[in-house]
């Protein structure tokens, strides 16, 4: 019996289980939220096929540490510096946008709120009737239309690539800028506290690969810019004069008349109710392009 106790002794010698701690379980739980939101960041950008060719590197390498395929060793570990600069350069405006997301989340809302807190809540019926009444009439003639709804987050970069307007908006002045052969109907219009502050603006256009092959330019770039603010886009297709909202790197398509305002006060809604959150409860939402 002696020696079957000293033989599970030295048996279980070498397995240990730690004592975890409060803190070890909050450390857990921290990093894998981390991982976890990394991981959803990567799913929707071009670094996802990044992390699959690193691991055909890594499988590489594995098979050469193996076989000791010294030369192939040696090259491997000479090039992985030069190969990380040139992963930063190449993914430059994807690790941009992960930063401009993170920013978006307010978590310290208080010390560094430069823009613009109750944008949002700003935009008066009237602004919104007309911005409608405008939408709805170039969309009877398949007028293409974008018109972005500028909200807490300052789209000043984007403002700068179009000319200046800064006037009361209404109906007849929005139809106008985008009716055909003028001078400003090519780009977005930008409508900041309740009047357009610029038109023909060039907004970035959304890699994202899962958007539908049915929208063109115009939407990608409604979409685009909603990735990278909170603003509100409406989009009119010069196809089929659909109406469609872009918000949040999503997108709703063919949105009717009597749809349109109750569908823009709750885009504005979630903004205002997303900022006034505990910037934790913003973790784990998954943002889906819906066609």
């Amino acid at each position: 019996m002696e020696q079957i106790l000293n033989y599970l002794r030295t048996y279980f010698d070498w397995f240990y289980i730690p004592r975890v701690t409060i803190t070890d379980v909050i450390e857990i739980i921290l990093i894998a939220v981390l991982v976890y939101n990394l991981m959803l960041w990567f799913r929707k950008t071009r670094a996802w096929t990044l992390i699959k060719g690193i691991a055909v590197v890594l499988l590489f390498a594995g098979v050469a540490l193996a076989f000791q395929f010294n030369t192939i060793l040696w090259i491997l570990e000479n090039t992985i510096n030069v190969g990380i600069i040139a992963v930063i350069i190449i993914f430059q405006p994807e690790f941009r946008r992960a930063l401009e997301q993170l920013g978006r989340r307010n978590i310290l809302p208080s010390i560094f709120n430069t823009d613009n807190v109750d944008n949002a809540d700003k935009l008066d019926k009237k602004v919104l009737n007309e911005i409608a009444k405008a939408a709805y009439a170039m969309s009877e003639v398949k007028t293409g239309a974008l018109i972005v709804l500028e909200q807490e987050v300052r789209l000043g970069d984007y403002e700068r690539t179009g000319i200046p307007i800064d006037a009361e908006v209404s109906s007849q002045l929005l139809v106008n800028i985008f009716e055909h052969n003028t001078p400003l109907h090519d780009g977005a219009v930008l409508i900041r506290n309740n009047r357009i502050a610029s038109a023909t603006c060039y907004l970035p256009l959304s890699d994202n690969m899962d958007i539908s092959k049915a929208l063109g330019t115009r939407h990608r770039a409604a979409i685009g810019v909603s990735e990278v603010s909170d603003s509100i886009t409406i989009i009119v297709s010069e196809e089929t004069g659909a109406v469609s909202l872009a918000h949040n790197g999503t997108i709703v398509r063919n949105i009717s008349r009597e749809r349109f305002l109750e569908k823009v006060n709750e885009l504005r809604h979630d903004t205002v109710t997303v900022s006034k959150k505990k910037w934790w409860k913003g973790f784990g939402k998954n943002e889906k392009t819906r066609s």
